[in-house]
């Protein structure tokens, strides 16, 4: 018991003074995180205030994974696997949380652009136009038309209006749409045309990206399937076939370090899959 506790101790001051020695790396690392986290919470409209401390609590709770895994599997390996898991699934969720609402937005702006349209051949201004989808739109287009007239509204150019929206929302059929709408402020001419053609470019898009969608569907389930396939023979193989060789995968260190790193390229072989399925045109 003695021993196991000098070791615990000896353990946590070498944390601790690790911890104290890489200062400047781990701010300068929050710095990297903060900026990343807050682009992509400020694309999902979400509130940013605490962020920072946030991000400090979870650095603390990934560094508590690391330690209670590290004492209780008895695995530096497996600490590590457990921490890197951590540190990694909060930007991932926020990337996907993103990213479906971008695409959210790219279905919904074809509809947008033919009402403008309408509201524009109807002889009201584009900034009249846009208040009205604010007002009609569905969620979240409407959110980000909103955002628009309202700053356009207290003062701010509308052309500055729109390049925020476009480097905000990142959407190449946004930032098309707000093109359009720059240059025919500018040159003066037709903008419910321009408009109008740009929407059925966008729906023609939209139909494309969908017919992939339904073409590449079985393939992204295999994808899933094959990523959980070396699950099964693991569970195969410690409970049926080979129980004392499988068990040194978790006992010895380089059985560990296999494990850990199989893991880790079934990961990205998964998400590599994914990305390639994924359609964008």
């Amino acid at each position: 018991m003695m021993e196991q506790a000098l070791g615990a101790g000896f353990i946590g001051l070498a944390v601790a003074l690790g911890a104290y020695a890489s200062q400047d790396y781990y701010v300068a690392g929050l710095d990297h995180v903060e900026a990343d986290f807050r682009d992509k919470l400020r694309r999902l409209r979400a509130n940013t205030k605490g962020l920072r401390t946030i991000l400090k609590i979870w650095s603390w709770v990934v560094g508590g994974v690391f330690m209670v895994v590290w004492i209780l599997a008895g695995s530096i390996v497996f600490g590590v696997t457990a921490a890197a898991l951590l540190i990694c699934l909060p930007w991932y969720l926020l990337k996907r949380m993103a990213e479906q609402r971008r695409l959210q937005i790219e279905d919904q702006l074809a509809d947008a652009m033919v009402s403008l349209s309408s509201a524009i051949r109807a002889g009201l201004s584009l900034a009249q136009a846009m208040d009205i989808l604010a007002q009609q739109c569905p969620q979240p287009i409407s959110q980000e038309f909103q955002q628009m007239v309202g700053e356009y509204q207290l003062g701010k150019p509308l052309e500055r209006c729109l390049s925020e929206a476009k480097e905000r929302l990142k959407s190449e059929n946004f930032a098309l749409f707000a093109a359009a709408m720059e240059a025919s402020r500018k040159s003066g001419g037709r903008l419910n045309q321009t408009v109008e053609r740009i929407a059925r470019s966008v729906r023609e898009l939209q139909r494309l990206e969908r017919k992939i969608v339904s073409e590449t569907a079985q393939a992204r389930a295999s994808a899933f399937y094959m990523a959980l396939a070396p699950f099964a023979v693991l569970a195969i193989y410690y409970f049926i076939i080979d129980p004392l060789a499988t068990e040194r995968l978790f006992t010895t260190f380089i059985g560990q370090l296999m494990l850990c790193f199989a893991l880790i390229l079934n990961l990205v072989a998964y998400l590599w899959a994914r990305q390639i399925l994924n359609p964008d045109i």
